[in-house]
């Protein structure tokens, strides 16, 4: 019995150590706060991050106060991106067609080969995908060139710099996509 009621002063005084802080009111933990002491970041000072698009990564572009949309600026960093994706693309169709032309082994067993022509129509499914992506940045840098470049080909508002940074081949606002998808949709049922 000795060690019980020893035992018993012990846990009082370890249940007053750990008794939580006393809650405060927002109004007195506003008034006791500290100001910040980091400036917040705002949109023209805000760190500026890479876009990945696809293959290749480039600077979003920040647009200045009172710019005009579609200004020059602009259509070169849209003009840009656009021939660094070419570029990206075309590599790639280069080294399929190099990789195809040095793997011209002729297996004897007939699951070696089976497997070989599906993993190359794979390829040539990917590779076709893309010359006809190429042919789109093509058609896209004609717009650019044009003056054409930005605006929705149906509606013709604006669609956004940056939609058009995550699809710089994008000739549709969001409204009227997300339409011609619903259409689509309703087709296919």
């Amino acid at each position: 019995m000795a060690t019980s009621k020893t035992a018993k002063p012990a846990d009082k005084a370890t249940n007053k150590a750990t008794k939580p802080a006393p809650k405060t009111t927002a109004k007195a933990a506003t008034a006791t706060a500290k100001p910040a002491t980091k400036p917040v970041a705002t949109a023209a000072t805000a760190p500026v991050k890479n876009v990945n698009n696809g293959s290749s990564s480039f600077q979003p572009y920040v647009a200045k106060k009172g710019e005009e949309y579609m200004s020059k600026g602009q259509l070169g960093h849209f003009a840009n991106i656009l021939g660094s994706l070419k570029g990206d693309l075309m590599a790639d169709i280069e080294r399929t067609v190099h990789t195809m032309q040095d793997e011209q082994t002729v297996f004897a067993d007939p699951n070696d080969r089976a497997s070989q022509e599906t993993d190359m129509a794979l390829e040539l499914r990917n590779r076709d995908r893309e010359r006809k992506l190429v042919k789109k940045i093509e058609e896209t840098l004609d717009r650019i060139k044009a003056d054409d470049y930005g605006f929705c080909d149906k509606c013709g508002i604006e669609i956004g710099i940056q939609r058009l940074e995550a699809r710089p081949t994008a000739t549709l606002c969001i409204d009227c996509k997300t339409l011609e998808e619903l259409r689509e949709k309703q087709v296919a049922k």
